[in-house]
């Protein structure tokens, strides 16, 4: 996995960050890691700082000022990427609900198997998701396919936040014109790969939700998704 960077953006994750950053370097002695923390009361960066004292030149650290969203902290973070040489650049969450494990299997998909965009997909083959209750799992099970359905998308998982980009990818899309920076971030950044015809494959994967800390998602997070996905359908018609 040389030339390959994970990043996992944080807001108060003091609880998880240090088993999370033990379990990525686990899988690859190649394998970079960048975190993106949102200047956490609970001094996530603090520990992260501990930490490159056992990981130099793999770990990393960008300090934001405030929490300003995720998109806005992949952005930072893809930016921080193309600067470097990285090929392979995954978004991955630091609570566990993406399983280190499959870091490879993401990446294989990619370096092997052609794909410029891998996802970590939850229903590609059927629902897979634990530990979520019922009402969550429909929530998020039903917004995928009402996204399929708008935007005419051929993906199963479209609000997946377990990613592998190919560095062209990122490259190619304008990062300053991505609008979106709560859970329609996922949505747009995957429309605007399909849109500019890269092959995108989803990889099955099991979602288990954090045990540890607390989850971000909001229902203004959530409202941003359901109308930020037609306006975003619009947009692109208006384009062509």
């Amino acid at each position: 996995m040389t030339d390959t960077v994970v990043i996992i953006p944080t807001y108060n994750e003091i609880e998880n960050i240090e088993a999370i950053i033990n379990a990525v370097f686990s899988k690859s002695e190649a394998v970079h890691l960048l975190i993106v923390d949102d200047n956490s009361p609970d001094l996530t960066a603090l520990k992260v700082k501990e930490l490159q004292k056992k990981f130099p030149d793999r770990l990393f650290l960008e300090v934001r000022k405030e929490k300003s969203g995720l998109g806005t902290a992949y952005i930072h973070g893809f930016k921080w990427c193309l600067q470097r040489s990285y090929q392979y650049i995954f978004e991955m969450d630091a609570d566990f609900s993406h399983d280190p494990n499959d870091l490879v299997k993401l990446h294989h998909a990619c370096h092997v198997e052609g794909a410029d965009l891998a996802i970590g997909s939850r229903y590609a083959t059927g629902v897979n998701v634990v530990n979520w209750p019922m009402s969550r799992v429909l929530i998020s099970y039903f917004a995928s396919r009402y996204v399929r359905f708008i935007t005419g998308m051929k993906i199963h998982d479209t609000t997946a936040g377990f990613i592998c980009y190919k560095r062209i990818v990122l490259e190619t899309l304008n990062l300053d014109k991505i609008k979106f920076i709560g859970y329609a971030f996922q949505i747009e950044m995957k429309f605007k790969t399909y849109l500019k015809k890269f092959k995108i494959i989803e990889v099955p994967v099991i979602f288990t939700d954090r045990t540890m800390g607390t989850s971000k998602l909001s229902s203004g997070i959530i409202a941003e998704a359901i109308f930020g996905v037609i306006s975003m359908k619009i947009n692109s018609i208006f384009k062509k």
